[in-house]
């Protein structure tokens, strides 16, 4: 197995013990469901993943992630989930 030479951390270790690696992180084809959309604001958040690295590899807006990462801190991972958006929505 062949790793890229890469700036950075290859994992981190999240606030509640679990270890973020660059191989958990989403496909970039990958459909958007709520764990995949957490892996990746945790990632930037985390430093696993620069924000502009993200948002160009994943095609996001920049308001798109930031509202992620904003939703988990605020709520938790259960934010991001569809069926949870009128719950958590900000007023």
């Amino acid at each position: 197995m062949f790793l890229r030479k890469r700036n950075g951390p290859r994992t981190v270790t999240l606030p509640d013990g679990r270890i973020l690696t660059l191989a958990d992180l989403p496909d970039v084809s990958a459909r958007w469901v709520a764990s995949r959309k957490a892996a990746v604001a945790e990632a930037v958040e985390y430093g696993l993943l620069e924000r502009d690295e993200a948002i160009e590899k994943y095609g996001l807006s920049g308001e798109e992630l930031d509202s992620w990462v904003a939703a988990i801190r605020r709520h938790g991972r259960d934010a991001l989930k569809v069926t949870q958006i009128q719950n958590f929505r900000q007023l």
